[in-house]
């Protein structure tokens, strides 16, 4: 209920832009090209976790974009949606590369899980809207893609605030799991796994570790994703799309432009 009453809301009371405040516009256009004006880049966090996913980003976690996140996710500007799954939509298709098409099959979306806590809190699942948003957008340019929300919270998990690197760790360590019936779903297309923000990466290596638990059944005819002689013990997953990673401590690693490095921050 509280979602609808955002959206309702937006519809009657005056607007302003999620990134920067500039009146009468949802997202202006300065804040718009903060967004998406760049190409998606591999990111990394120093130190890395491991088991964590080649991952690529759309943009910094700074100034407008970060306030574009935050107004999406905690003030309830539902309709930044939209261009923020552009966004990830972009950083998606940096991750699956341009070997991936329709012969392998959709892409398939799998959101990092919010806590339920945190979704009544907020009201909506902001990475699950975003990720819809994200398929969306891959539909409409002619990749076939779906969002598959596999993953869930198997034990409690303390709030990240405060916490540093490898108090992440050690929060998220084992604390996400296939839902049942999830590694069937999985068989369909390739998995990409999918947030909206990367910081020390706990989150992505351990959703990463979830879906390489699992055993992917062989249906003939279905196409799962994996290069051929891959091992059907668990899902290959070896990459993730997000659309913001912090820019603390941040450099670009002169060996390879299209790397960002990222060291410190908070996820």
């Amino acid at each position: 209920m509280r979602g609808w009453w955002r959206e309702i809301a937006g519809l009657v009371l005056p607007v302003a832009c999620g990134g920067c405040g500039r009146p009468r516009t949802e997202l202006c256009p300065a804040c718009a090209d903060a967004l998406a004006g760049t190409r998606p880049r591999r990111v990394r966090p120093a130190p890395e976790p491991a088991g964590l996913p080649v991952v690529h980003a759309a943009a910094p976690y700074a100034d407008a974009v970060r306030e574009l996140l935050i107004a999406h996710k905690e003030r309830g500007a539902l309709t930044l949606a939209g261009p923020l799954g552009g966004a990830l939509a972009g950083a998606v298709e940096a991750a699956a590369g341009p070997g991936a098409g329709p012969a392998d099959g959709p892409l398939l979306l799998v959101p990092v899980p919010s806590s339920r806590r945190s979704v009544r809190a907020r009201g909506h699942d902001p990475t699950r809207r975003i990720a819809l948003a994200a398929a969306a957008r891959l539909r409409r340019a002619g990749r076939p893609a779906r969002v598959v929300p596999v993953l869930r919270q198997r034990r409690y998990v303390a709030d990240q605030a405060g916490l540093g690197a490898r108090g992440r760790l050690a929060n998220l360590s084992g604390a996400l799991e296939v839902v049942p019936g999830g590694a069937r779903l999985l068989t369909a297309g390739r998995a990409i796994l999918v947030d909206d923000l990367m910081t020390t990466g706990a989150s992505l290596a351990e959703a990463a570790r979830a879906l390489g638990a699992v055993h992917v059944p062989f249906i003939p005819g279905i196409p799962h994703g994996l290069p051929a002689g891959s091992a059907q013990h668990g899902i290959e997953q070896r990459v993730a799309a997000v659309i913001a990673s912090s820019p603390a401590s941040f450099e670009i690693n002169r060996n390879s432009p299209e790397t960002w490095i990222v060291a410190g921050g908070e996820r």
